[in-house]
């Protein structure tokens, strides 16, 4: 039963013309699926509203050929031939209640069009500005583009009611939307009556807004996405001009959507950003309209949602992250299951998806994408097999989840830890500086498994090969991780590096077990994830000058995909932090290391007392492999299968560790595939020549 302090949030709402069920708002989130995987994408978005959610929108959705972003996969609406998919989608959005709508975007500045190949258009004649900075400029549009491009917003719009949308957002926000390109100064250096003034940078949402309405508005709603605040000062879109903008255009669209600044302010990992982190920035802004606003916010917490309701500086909850980590949040909430919520971690590997071109995933719900590929659901597992009984030895992030999703099928589960608690790197990581919010993927599965009768726990049970075989378990699971290799191993080195032992070396293993260095410390990371940065910032805490040594041009190269790595930059220097770039290490002497430039090869040497080695892992996979060498005693053991999962069969993110844990679950006692694909995929149809 629903707790009466969340009554709030599943009050009706209106929409202009329509009306949402309750006030939670799936803002627009793209997934690397975009017009490549629109069957994916589409069940994806309709899982959500079976989860509960009042309002569920596209990801940015490139409305015109003449403004596209390649090699990014976002949905496109450039001709009648892609409606079919997009009313897919729409009606997977609307099957259990929630509002359809569709993000239409127009990225002008942010567009190089490199599949198009037409001339990029924008406010003003600038470079191309996108995260692969493309040699590309984009000229002024002129009046008669500005016509246009009034008329294919709103042959946009027309098009969108044919899919089946109820609602369309106009994107201005993080940088990316032509409606921000004509507000900000930074991209509007017109002199025409479209630049200058604010109320004649504000024309071209009003036009457009008008025209969409004599189009659609009787009977869709019209919202409009803007950002809070650019963050680069009086040259910029100030959070104060964006409340005048407001104040001016009080009624102009019938929501306004509200985010802060860059896509990196915006969305920031939970390293860097706090629930409800833009509170500030929309505080009192309410009193400037009468319209509804969403905000965002990454929030988790039911009890901060309806703080923000009732405080009135939102109406609508928004959410993308944590409708990904659960999209039945709305539905607990209401079924009074506040326990059994799935927290987004913030941990941003979701975005990555959209980053790489690739299909998302996400840390805490594995079955992200996966709802029309391989038909997972978020809350429902398929039916158990033939066997009854699994050990799962290890229970790390790969073997909780594996625990967890084997407990719902019904089997009968004994998880044995070698340690005291569970959670192996999760438990680990979670008390480095920042990522205590990573702590979610352990409680989570661990209250879980806490409440299935089928799960038996064993604690300091370190297993060798001969005791499971006495066991009887029919089914044995090898979840048993990796450690940090020291011997410089990754990619800069394939074999170990020349290192003198009279100096010390450290893995994040040993850091991790409370063994820290002192004085100067030279960190190696060829890792190029957060590890070696969250070591230099907590090394530095611990009092000691740290250089940092990266053979890659960025810090923590491959956070560029999780929108932190300009953060983790600046917070490392800030902290005095010595940060090398483009730079190896080729040997390890008593008293300093040898750095090699990766282009020159020219070498330098950097003195220290001690080395952090963040570079590899090695497996875990002994216990495995002994297992392996005694198959021919598995029958009479009645041992049916032995499969080794996560970190100890491949080492990766915490995320590709719970997919593994989940995926053994769910495919556990199934028909051999054979050399099938364990997927379902959609391939672009071939045109009649």
């Amino acid at each position: 039963m629903r707790d009466p302090r969340y009554d709030i949030l599943f009050e009706p709402m209106d929409i202009g013309p329509v009306t949402s069920k309750n006030r939670f708002y799936q803002v627009p989130h793209c997934n690397g699926g975009g017009y490549r995987d629109p069957s994916a994408a589409a069940a994806m978005r309709g899982i959500k509203s079976q989860g509960g959610w009042g309002v569920v929108f596209t990801e940015q959705c490139e409305m015109h050929h003449t403004s596209e972003i390649t090699p990014f996969i976002e949905l496109r609406l450039w001709e009648d031939k892609d409606i079919p998919q997009l009313r897919k989608m729409s009606e997977k959005m609307k099957e259990h209640g929630a509002l359809a709508g569709i993000q239409l975007a127009y990225s002008g500045i942010n567009g190089p069009n490199l599949y198009s190949k037409e001339v990029p258009l924008a406010v003003s004649a600038m470079p191309i500005r996108t995260f692969t900075n493309d040699p590309v400029q984009a000229r002024a549009l002129d009046k008669s583009d500005i016509r246009d491009l009034r008329r294919w917003f709103v042959n946009a719009a027309k098009r969108s009611k044919d899919a089946g949308f109820d609602l369309i957002c106009l994107y201005g926000a993080h940088g990316f939307g032509i409606f921000q390109h004509f507000l900000s100064r930074a991209t509007n250096q017109r002199s025409d009556e479209y630049g200058g003034s604010l109320e004649n940078r504000a024309r071209f949402v009003n036009e457009v807004i008008s025209d969409m309405r004599d189009a659609v508005g009787d009977t869709m709603g019209i919202t409009l996405r803007v950002s809070l605040d650019e963050t680069i000062g009086d040259l910029g879109f100030s959070n104060a001009e964006v409340r005048d903008f407001i104040e001016m255009n009080r009624d102009l669209p019938d929501l306004w959507d509200l985010a802060q600044g860059t896509w990196e302010d915006c969305s920031g990992p939970s390293r860097f950003k706090e629930e409800a982190a833009q509170e500030q920035l929309v505080r009192g802004i309410h009193d400037l309209t009468e319209k509804p606003i969403v905000g965002v916010g990454r929030f988790t917490s039911p009890d901060v949602m309806a703080k923000m309701i009732r405080s009135g500086t939102l109406d609508f909850i928004g959410c993308a992250r944590p409708s990904i980590a659960d999209p039945f949040l709305p539905k607990k909430i209401e079924e009074g299951r506040i326990e059994d919520i799935r927290e987004c971690i913030g941990c941003n590997i979701c975005i990555t998806g959209d980053m790489t071109m690739s299909i998302s995933r996400c840390t805490q719900n594995p079955t992200f994408m996966e709802e029309w590929r391989k038909g997972w659901h978020p809350e429902q597992m398929n039916a158990k097999g033939g066997s009854s009984s699994v050990l799962v030895v290890g229970s790390g992030p790969a073997g909780l989840e594996a625990t967890r999703a084997l407990a719902e099928r019904g089997y009968d589960v004994a998880l044995a830890e070698a340690k005291t608690v569970l959670g192996g790197r999760v438990t680990r990581e979670r008390q480095l500086p920042g990522l205590s919010a990573w702590g979610r993927v352990v409680d989570y599965r661990e209250y879980q498994i806490s409440q299935k009768p089928n799960v038996e726990t064993y604690f300091d049970s370190a297993l060798d090969a001969g005791s499971i075989l006495e066991f009887g378990f029919e089914n044995i699971c090898i979840a048993t991780g990796a450690n940090w290799r020291d011997d410089g191993v990754s990619r800069q080195h394939v074999v170990p590096m020349a290192i003198d032992r009279n100096m010390p070396v450290y893995t994040p293993d040993h850091i991790m077990d409370g063994k820290i260095p002192s004085g100067k410390v030279v960190i190696y990371d060829d890792d190029h994830y957060y590890m070696g940065g969250v070591l230099a910032e907590l090394l530095v805490n611990a009092g000691c000058e740290v250089t940092i040594i990266t053979p890659s041009a960025y810090l923590s190269d491959w956070t560029v995909n999780t929108l932190e790595q300009h953060a983790i930059h600046k917070k490392l220097a800030g902290m005095g932090v010595n940060v090398v770039l483009n730079r190896g290490v080729i040997r390890i002497a008593a008293d300093h290391v040898v750095s090699d430039c990766v282009y020159t090869g020219t070498e330098q040497n950097f003195d220290c007392g001690s080395v952090v080695m963040v570079a590899s892992k090695l497996e875990n996979n002994e216990l495995y492999h002994a297992l392996k060498s005694r198959e021919s005693e598995w029958a009479d053991a009645g041992i049916k299968s032995v499969q080794i999962i996560g970190d100890a069969n491949a080492p990766g993110p915490i995320a590709w560790a719970t997919y593994a844990g989940h995926r053994y679950a769910r495919e556990l006692d199934g028909e051999d595939i054979a050399d099938a694909l364990p997927f379902r995929r959609e391939i672009t149809e071939l045109a009649v020549d």
